[in-house]
């Protein structure tokens, strides 16, 4: 299981662990609001921690996260294959606490706007302080010079405060990544100089299977304190042989399997078991060969899962989070109250490892998101 194209970058940090993880309105309007308080919940809402604090609280043990994205995967899938043929996720679902019915960016259903949005907290739309990437292809340019400005991203946040951290892909455009937050990332001003390089080690494999592979290794071995695992096959074989065909639902099933592998790898170490927590989420879903309509509720719905240490087992993350409004089949804007989305995803890593928000992030960036009941 030999990687195709490794990209390493391995500056003299710690190595740690954490594995983290995608209505019928139209685009967003010029008067869609964002302020510097975030759009995930009104004002009045703030976190029952604050962050960095040394308060008692459920996510103490955490000092490890394994964030996971699932590209193209369409919850409908887990719920038509069953626990049966998706016992990994249902195990999630089961011991942790999710939601089927997450959200992506509202302006976009594509990969790379979605994922610079996990990494990042910030919306799409650059008119709104947002990421800027509306491209989905490496175009050869970085996040910031998509947004105009340098762009934080949580691997910032983890590296500046003494973290390792890793990024495993199976796809070469993710490269973008690597030359935003690593050959153009910047100057460490937290505490000692960690230097500018934010992801410690960038792999690209050929496969999910041998990226599944190197990661276990690692956990096993030297876990970090945060690593980003982007898997990749539902979306191949959606685009190759239609969204939910019998083609893609094998490729959900084939990717749960891998998902076992990793919990199993985290339930067996009692070190991994009582300091890691799992998030899961999606860029997008999909419908026949295409997720690029952000109209279509198959595009974008998605789930977002938590397990680990102090996640209370079998809760709806819409019943924990009274900020948050269950969407029902809405598409919903960037206006009052919100779902939980993809975006929603950095700025939970860094509560959960008690560190600042992102700088300069939008969605969660009052760590409101709470997935331990």
């Amino acid at each position: 299981m030999s990687f195709c194209h490794p990209r390493w970058s391995w500056p003299a940090a710690a190595m740690l662990a954490v594995l983290l993880v995608g209505c019928q309105a139209g685009p967003p309007s010029a008067e869609d609001p964002v302020g510097d308080t975030g759009v995930t919940a009104p004002s009045a809402v703030t976190p029952a921690v604050t962050p960095g604090s040394t308060a008692d609280s459920a996510d103490d043990a955490v000092d490890r996260g394994l964030a996971i994205s699932v590209d193209g995967l369409n919850p409908a899938a887990i719920r038509e294959l069953g626990p049966s043929r998706t016992p990994a996720f249902h195990r999630l679902m089961r011991e942790g606490a999710t939601t089927l019915n997450a959200r992506t960016a509202h302006e976009e259903t594509n990969t790379l706007p979605n994922h610079t949005g996990m990494l990042t907290g910030l919306r799409v739309d650059d008119r709104h302080g947002g990421h800027g990437v509306t491209f989905n292809e490496d175009n050869g340019t970085t996040g910031h010079g998509a947004a105009g400005r340098y762009v934080a991203s949580m691997f910032d946040v983890v590296h500046d405060h003494g973290g390792s951290t890793a990024l495993f892909t199976a796809k070469e455009k993710f490269t973008l990544y690597q030359r935003t937050w690593n050959t153009h990332g910047a100057q460490d001003r937290t505490g000692e100089d960690n230097g500018p390089a934010k992801i410690d080690r960038f792999a690209i494999a050929c496969n999910d299977t041998s990226l599944v592979a190197t990661l276990t290794a690692e956990l096993r071995g030297s876990p970090r304190e945060l690593t980003f695992l982007h898997l990749s096959q539902p979306d191949q074989a959606g685009h190759d042989d239609d969204f939910m065909s019998e083609r893609y639902l094998t490729a959900v099933h084939d990717t749960d399997r891998l998902l076992g592998q990793i919990l199993d790898t985290i339930a067996a170490d009692p070190a991994l078991r009582s300091h890691t927590l799992v998030l899961l989420t999606a860029d997008h879903g999909g419908q026949g060969e295409s997720h690029s309509d952000p109209t279509q509720l198959a595009n974008y719905r998605i789930p977002f899962m938590a397990w680990g240490p102090g996640v209370t087992a079998g809760r709806n993350l819409y019943s924990i989070n009274p900020a948050y409004r269950d969407p029902g089949s809405a598409r919903t804007s960037y206006r009052g109250h919100q779902p939980i989305r993809n975006g929603d995803l950095a700025n939970l890593v860094t509560d959960v490892l008690d560190l600042p928000p992102v700088p300069g992030s939008q969605l969660n960036h009052r760590h409101t998101l709470n997935v331990f009941g």
